[in-house]
C-alpha cells in the first residue's frame, strides 16, 4: 500500500472520529492525543522561532531603538483610551495560550486591550552588573543570553516560559531565594506607562513609594515596559546533592537547616507525600567529576521529578554534577508533575 494513502486514510479517520466523539471529548478526556500530536510539536516551533529572532535583535542591536517605538506606542493607545472616554478598565492584550496559567482571564473580553509587544533584552551592562529586559522577556531567554557570557541572575524562576513582568508585577521564587529573596528582590528599576500615557521611572531613590508598590501590584499601577535586574557572575556546573528524609517533623527541620546555611547556593525540596521528601543543595563549581555528570536536559532523561523519586525509593543520599543551565530549567520539560497528568492522566 501506498504510505501516503495509508497516512491519508489514517488522518481522514482520526478526523471522522474527532467528528463522531466531539472536539470537547477529545481534548478533556483523550487529551493525550491532543497534548502529543498539537501542542509538544507547535511549542518547539514556537521556542525556536522566538529564540532565533531574540537572538538576531541583540546580536544586531536593534532593541533600543524598537523599545522606544513600542514605548511610543503603548503611550498611544493609553492616550486614546483617555480620549474615548475611560469607559472601561485596561488591560494587557496578550493572549491567554500564552501564559503559564491554565486560568482563561474573561476581563480581556470586557476590557480595553493595551498591545504590549516587548519581549526583548535591551542591555546587560557587566559594570554595573545589570541586565535591562522588556516585561515578556521570558526566563528561557534570559538564560540563553546571560550564562553563555558568565552570567546570571541571582533569583531565576525555573519555568523557561515565566516572563519578567509576570514575576514583577505578581511574585517568583526559586530554590536561591534563601540568599537573594523573591524575584522583586533583585530589581533595581521599573519603567512604566500610566494611565495618563507619561512615562516613570522609579528606584529606591525616584519614585520610591511607586518603586515599593509595583511587586504583587499585577498589573493595577502602570504598564511595565522595561525593568533593571541585579546579575552575578556564574559558573558551569550545579554540585546537587540528593538525601530522601521521611517524618513531616523531619523534613521541616531538615528544610530549614538547609536553608539557613548560606553556603548553600541552591536549596530544594520535593515532597511526595505527608511524610516523604527529597531535600537538593547545591553549589556553583567550574569542575564536575566526570562519572557523576548528569545532564537532565536532554531529551531522553526522565523527568526531574521521576530522576529525584528514584533517591527516595532507593532510600539513599547521591551527588551529581548538572550543568547550569539545565539545572534552572530541570521542571521545564515536565512543568512540574503536570505534563504527566495531561498525558497519562487521561488514559
Amino acid at each position: 500500500m501506498d504510505p501516503l494513502l495509508y497516512l491519508a486514510g489514517v488522518v481522514v479517520m482520526f478526523l471522522l472520529w474527532i467528528k463522531v466523539k466531539g472536539l470537547d471529548y477529545v481534548i478533556v478526556h483523550q487529551r493525550w492525543i491532543f497534548v502529543c500530536l498539537f501542542l509538544l510539536p507547535l511549542s518547539v516551533i514556537f521556542d525556536v522561532y522566538y529564540y532565533v529572532r531574540a537572538w538576531l535583535i541583540f546580536k544586531m542591536c536593534s532593541a533600543p531603538k524598537l523599545h522606544d517605538q513600542r514605548v511610543r506606542d503603548i503611550q498611544r493607545q493609553v492616550r486614546e483610551w483617555r480620549k474615548e472616554g475611560s469607559k472601561t478598565y485596561m488591560c494587557t492584550g496578550r493572549p491567554g495560550w500564552l501564559t503559564v496559567s491554565l486560568r482563561v482571564g474573561k476581563y480581556k473580553k470586557t476590557h480595553k486591550n493595551i498591545m504590549i509587544n516587548m519581549m526583548d533584552i535591551l542591555e546587560v551592562d557587566t559594570k554595573r552588573q545589570v541586565v535591562r529586559v522588556e516585561p515578556l522577556a521570558n526566563m528561557g531567554q534570559v538564560t540563553a543570553l546571560l550564562n553563555s557570557i558568565g552570567w546570571t541572575l541571582p533569583v531565576l524562576p525555573e519555568l523557561d516560559d515565566l516572563t519578567v513582568g509576570g514575576l514583577v508585577m505578581g511574585t517568583g521564587i526559586e530554590s536561591s531565594s534563601h540568599i537573594y529573596g523573591l524575584f522583586q528582590h533583585i530589581c533595581v528599576a521599573y519603567e512604566l506607562v500610566l494611565a495618563d500615557g507619561s512615562l516613570v521611572r522609579c528606584t529606591e531613590e525616584e519614585n520610591s513609594d511607586l518603586f515599593q508598590a509595583v511587586p504583587w501590584s499585577c498589573g493595577t499601577l502602570g504598564f511595565l515596559v522595561a525593568a533593571e535586574i541585579k546579575i552575578v557572575p556564574t559558573k558551569s556546573w550545579v554540585k546537587l546533592r540528593y538525601e530522601p528524609v521521611r517524618g513531616l517533623e523531619n523534613i521541616c527541620k531538615r528544610f530549614t537547616e538547609a536553608s539557613e546555611n548560606k553556603q548553600n547556593t541552591f536549596v530544594e525540596g520535593i515532597q511526595y507525600s505527608l511524610d516523604t521528601a527529597v531535600i537538593m543543595t547545591g553549589t556553583m563549581t567550574d569542575h564536575a567529576e566526570p562519572d557523576k555528570i548528569n545532564r537532565i536536559g536532554l531529551h531522553f532523561q526522565p523527568w526531574f521529578f521521576k530522576h529525584v523519586e528514584g533517591y527516595l525509593k532507593g532510600d539513599q543520599t547521591g551527588v551529581e554534577y548538572i550543568p547550569l543551565r539545565q539545572y534552572y530549567h530541570r521542571h521545564t520539560r515536565s512543568i512540574f508533575w503536570e505534563l504527566n497528568d495531561l498525558v497519562f492522566g487521561s488514559f
